[in-house]
């Protein structure tokens, strides 16, 4: 196991040095970038500008579905992260600062888990993101990623009535630093694990491909390389990200990705294997025949992006800083023009995740330390797509 760069000694200073420059920052200092093509928004404010390579393409019906707040899941959440949703309709939610896993039954009602024991919290690190197996109802197992003392690594422990079982570890070596520490975990449809990593505040360790940090890394519920990555020998699935912390298949079943940036500018990827998408060469749309560009962009004050899913032919991206869900509408491998929800009125908006009854819920991010809570934060908002 490789040692993380950072331990919590060096957490608060890595945080201070680094804060300035992290798309996750809600400093009321930072100026907005001048830019063009402004999208449809429910409120004035900036764009979210399309790379030459996002033009739409046919083969797939025109986005459907105005979002509407039906209500509050849950309130009363300390520092949310991750949400994964059971075979019963019910919801495991982790909670970052606490280490503590909440469970939502689909009446609402809210019950501790149990506590992942290992998690050393500190900045942007803690208890990420987490993700129910695929066989779940065969070999129940809730599955996290996490910060130790010792760098980030993903577990999985047995779920039962009672509680969670002693974590497992199914792969370690991911460096941790105050900052950019991805987190987000997803099986995707081939039955593969999905995880992704960022940067650590060590950015050429994003172009380095034998480096698990700034990756989206793809691996079998054993954590072993799945069959298929570019590299046999490898979980490493594609490579040059910053800080991804969301991920969603569409219905053709493309990988999409939300990316922090630096100072500029905020991505939206659609991810292919073994593809370079630019870190630290490039920020944003930048250019480079050696790079992939991304499909959109956005000044870091309108998004900060975190949690992304897909529901009714849009991508729905939960903007941090940006304090607001952006509506992406699909046509093909292509997007149309971003729409902008609920800005500014819940605050910071961490995870966003298509439940079983096809409404997604939304959860705020006020108690993480940046924000500014409100009666009843953290909560988790329900949102019906009409």
């Amino acid at each position: 196991m490789r040692i993380g760069r950072l331990g919590t000694g060096t957490l608060a200073v890595a945080l201070g040095l680094g804060l300035a420059a992290c798309g996750d920052d809600d400093d009321p200092t930072a100026m907005p970038p001048v830019y063009t093509d402004s999208p449809t928004s429910s409120a004035t404010g900036p764009a979210a500008v399309a790379s030459p390579n996002a033009s739409a393409s046919p083969g797939r019906s025109p986005a459907t579905g105005r979002p509407t707040v039906a209500g509050d899941v849950v309130t009363g959440l300390t520092s949310p992260w991750g949400l994964a949703f059971l075979p019963d309709g019910s919801a495991l939610v982790s909670e970052r600062d606490t280490a503590r896993v909440k469970r939502i039954s689909p009446g609402g009602k809210v019950s501790t888990v149990g506590t992942v024991p290992g998690v050393d919290h500190g900045g942007e690190g803690g208890l990420l993101g987490i993700a129910v197996g695929p066989d779940f109802d065969e070999n129940p197992r809730l599955y996290a990623y996490l910060t130790a003392s010792d760098g980030n690594r993903i577990v999985r422990m047995p779920y039962t009535a009672s509680g969670l079982g002693r974590p497992e570890v199914v792969l370690d070596g991911i460096d941790a630093s105050g900052i950019h520490n991805g987190g987000r975990l997803a099986f995707g449809p081939d039955g593969m694990l999905y995880a992704s990593t960022g940067d650590a505040s060590d950015r050429p360790t994003s172009q380095d491909r034998d480096d698990l940090n700034g990756k989206i890394l793809r691996m079998t519920p054993d954590g072993k390389p799945a069959p298929g990555n570019p590299d046999a020998d490898s979980v490493v699935w594609s490579y040059g990200h910053r800080n991804v912390q969301g991920l969603a298949w569409d219905d053709a079943g493309n990988l999409w990705a939300s990316e922090f940036g630096q100072n500029t500018w905020d991505e939206l990827n659609r991810i292919e294997a073994g593809r370079n998408y630019g870190w630290p060469e490039v920020e944003g749309d930048e250019g480079g025949s050696e790079f992939t560009r991304p499909a959109r962009v956005w000044p870091t004050s309108e998004a900060s992006p975190s949690g992304l899913a897909f529901a009714r032919g849009s991508l729905w991206m939960a903007g941090l800083r940006g304090q607001r869900l952006w509506q992406i509408p699909l046509s093909g491998t292509g997007t149309g023009k971003p729409v902008a929800h609920f800005s500014g009125e819940y605050g910071r908006l961490r995870t966003v995740a298509l439940a079983p009854d096809g409404s997604l819920w939304l959860i705020t991010n006020n108690t993480d330390g940046r924000g500014r809570p409100q009666a009843g934060d953290d909560r988790i908002l329900r949102i019906t797509l009409g």
